[in-house]
């Protein structure tokens, strides 16, 4: 695939850093001429230097071969104009653009992002993307990882193994045995920094995080069974009033009307303007690192802190003071990977990281084959994936036991028309069943091609 990226920062790197490992064709635009050489230096990709709105700038990385543009640069319009040179000069196939501003995305202004206007294929909204996923681990709190598939039916959360967890040392297929009624498998392990993929007669062991797939009305019960059945809290704060902390404070005032929200914002300005967007919620306009102003919110008393500034290292210092003044859980955004590839090592319990959200919303249109979903664990060492099976797929027809494709693949649950079932030897999966699943990064292609539309494929 020929893929052309707008933007060199966080996002457009990882993208290109995934897309290039997979062997496919990959140029980046930037400005900036040092993050061009950054990236040159450190990926089988082709920069090119200028503005990627410029038709000129964008035929110099042969936009006119390219099956893609992913236009992912800090500004908007720049994103959405790229996006429509590539239509109207280049007919590029797929068009994705990042677009921060809500404005417009508003759904009054929906018919602006359409084919006869600004002719973009997939909108990724970071902010709603993060928040989203922020409300998630809300209402999980004992997850550290967690996303939902087929409409919601199925949630795949990742857990920590701490010393009281009850599983340690159980082989996994005892799990099955124990608890027969129990709709959820374990279909990948962080040991160490090392993802692996399980098998049934493999055991957990302590320091482990097991990713599980789950029906929905089974998390709760499942993270119990793993030790963590803490309750979602009612008394949140959150330090940092943008986009996504206005998102997440304004959207629990919409779901939980129990819930207790105060907002630390360090621009007076921006502090007046969300409190006059939310109704129930408290906005002090003070810095998150201040004690006092922490005291004021009733951090002491928490049940949850919030750190969604700009800032990592300030997510970081808030939240550590917040845990040491009495918050029961702590939740950090953390933009750089360096700083979530530790986080529990700095005593945060949870982080979300908006680089490896957007990488993952990308990697499903990217993906061939009937992909419904993606999101990407580990800094992309594996995908959790969600895929239609076609008629013509090796999966269909076969019991599991007897399909030689799964090395490096782990079956989590299979939909048949709304209805979740875990898989077994003797499972058959049948045409049009959605089927999620965990790949290892390296087995990615192999997974395109059990969903591939193409007979020749096979």
């Amino acid at each position: 695939m020929k893929v052309v990226i707008c933007g060199a920062g966080q996002v457009g790197f990882g993208i290109a850093e995934q897309l290039a490992g997979e062997q496919n064709d990959v140029s980046i635009v930037d400005t900036n001429p040092r993050r061009i050489q950054m990236v040159a230096d450190q990926l089988d990709v082709r920069g090119v230097v200028g503005m990627g709105s410029h038709p000129d700038v964008l035929a110099k990385a042969g936009i006119d071969h390219a099956d893609m543009i992913i236009a992912v640069t800090l500004h908007d319009e720049v994103n959405m104009i790229a996006c429509q040179v590539a239509h109207a000069l280049f007919n590029v196939p797929t068009k994705v653009a990042r677009i921060r501003a809500q404005s417009y995305l508003a759904p009054e202004w929906r018919d602006l992002l359409s084919r006869d206007h600004l002719p973009i294929d997939v909108v990724i909204s970071p902010e709603i993307e993060v928040g989203e996923m922020v409300l998630r681990r809300l209402s999980l709190p004992g997850a550290i990882d967690t996303v939902t598939f087929a409409d919601g039916a199925v949630v795949v959360a990742g857990v920590h193994c701490g010393e009281e967890c009850p599983v340690v040392d159980t082989p996994l297929k005892d799990l099955t045995q124990t608890f027969p009624d129990l709709q959820a498998t374990v279909v990948a392990v962080n040991r160490g920094g090392r993802i692996l993929v399980p098998r049934s007669t493999d055991q957990l062991a302590i320091g482990d995080i097991a990713y599980f797939v789950a029906q929905a009305d089974q998390v709760q019960r499942t993270l119990s069974i793993f030790g963590h059945d803490e309750i979602p809290g009612q008394r949140i704060v959150i330090a940092g009033g943008g986009n996504i902390g206005l998102y997440v404070a304004s959207e629990l005032e919409k779901r939980n009307q129990a819930a207790r929200v105060k907002v630390i914002e360090a621009s007076r300005e921006r502090a007046q303007t969300i409190a006059e967007a939310l109704s129930r919620s408290v906005v002090l306009s003070g810095d998150a690192l201040d004690r006092a102003i922490l005291d004021e919110a009733g951090v002491g008393e928490a049940d949850t802190m919030i750190a969604l500034t700009n800032d990592d290292r300030i997510n970081i210092l808030s939240c550590q003071l917040s845990k040491q003044i009495g918050a029961r859980r702590i939740l950090a955004l953390l933009n750089e990977q360096g700083y979530a590839s530790f986080a529990r090592g700095l005593g945060i319990d949870a982080h979300v990281n908006p680089r490896q959200i957007t990488v993952s919303k990308v990697l499903q249109h990217v993906r061939r084959g009937r992909i419904r979903g993606v999101h990407a664990l580990l800094d992309g060492a594996g995908e959790m994936i969600e895929a239609e099976a076609l008629e013509t797929s090796p999966l269909v027809g076969k019991p599991l036991r007897d399909l030689g494709l799964l090395d490096g693949l782990r079956i989590g649950a299979i939909v048949r028309n709304g209805h979740v079932m875990l898989p077994t030897g003797d499972f058959v999966v049948r045409a049009h069943d959605r089927v999620v699943l965990f790949a290892l990064a390296e087995r990615i292609k192999r997974v395109e091609q059990l969903f591939r539309v193409a007979l020749e494929f096979f």
